[in-house]
């Protein structure tokens, strides 16, 4: 449904990889997180291989496909019941994912109480430049909606850290176009995707600018990486 404006045209798609555990690993300096990134490790193989005791290259589709579950799911303080009905699973073996996966990245564990325990303290928790969120019901005598508020304050600066790259991302990218006028133009911002309108003879060249600015918008402890493709409407982009 997603085309170009110009019949010469193809639409640019540009986004993050793995935004959201990249700034979990810079957020809590977890040592196995952060050198797996840097040496360019699958985590979600890593992670399975540490739940299912197994070595990465052992690790099957579907074994990695719930290390994936339980990575992201650790951002939304995900509870074993909950685990456990996304895979289908009995609740002993999900709490055994949720503690396998703390028992490997002692770091992040560490950081989601320190994040807590400011969050009681201060009312607020801060992205990584400074934007603040207030944790309203944090201090709640109801035990769900304080859970509820706890969870809040350990996502708020992972995913708004997140926004606040993409953010910086698109002035990066806006900035490089107004200055070296290049025929690109940017359409939206999709989360941690960025998606343009360009001619289709300089997509190969410009889609590398693009990603150049966006993996250079911040510095981190670990690489940002973006992927970039570009096709005749936005599906084919990807």
């Amino acid at each position: 449904a997603f085309i170009p404006g110009e019949k010469d045209n193809v639409i640019l798609s540009a986004d993050y990889s793995q935004i959201e555990l990249r700034m979990l690993a810079h957020l809590s300096g977890d040592e196995k997180l952060v050198q797996a990134y840097n040496d360019g490790v699958d985590i979600h193989a890593l992670t399975a291989a540490a739940v299912f005791g197994k070595l990465p290259s052992e690790v099957t589709a579907d074994e990695r496909r719930r290390a994936k579950v339980v990575n992201f799911g650790v951002l939304y303080g995900m509870t074993p019941f909950r685990l456990s009905r996304d895979l289908h699973i009995p609740i002993a073996e999900a709490k055994m994912f949720i503690d396998g996966y703390f028992n490997l990245y002692k770091g992040v564990e560490a950081y989601v109480e320190r994040i807590k325990a400011f969050a009681h303290e201060h009312g607020y928790v801060e992205t990584l430049t400074g934007r603040r969120r207030t944790i309203p019901g944090i201090d709640s005598g109801d035990r769900t909606e304080c859970q509820m508020a706890e969870r809040m304050a350990v996502n708020t600066p992972v995913q708004g850290s997140a926004a606040d790259l993409i953010k910086t991302a698109m002035i990066r990218v806006a900035n490089r176009i107004e200055k070296d006028s290049f025929p690109l133009r940017m359409m939206l911002q999709v989360h941690d995707e960025l998606v343009f309108e360009c001619p289709r003879e300089q997509a190969e060249s410009l889609g590398k600018i693009v990603r150049s600015e966006m993996e250079q918008a911040m510095e981190l402890k670990v690489p940002l990486v973006a992927s970039v493709g570009f096709g005749a409407n936005w599906l084919a982009a990807h």
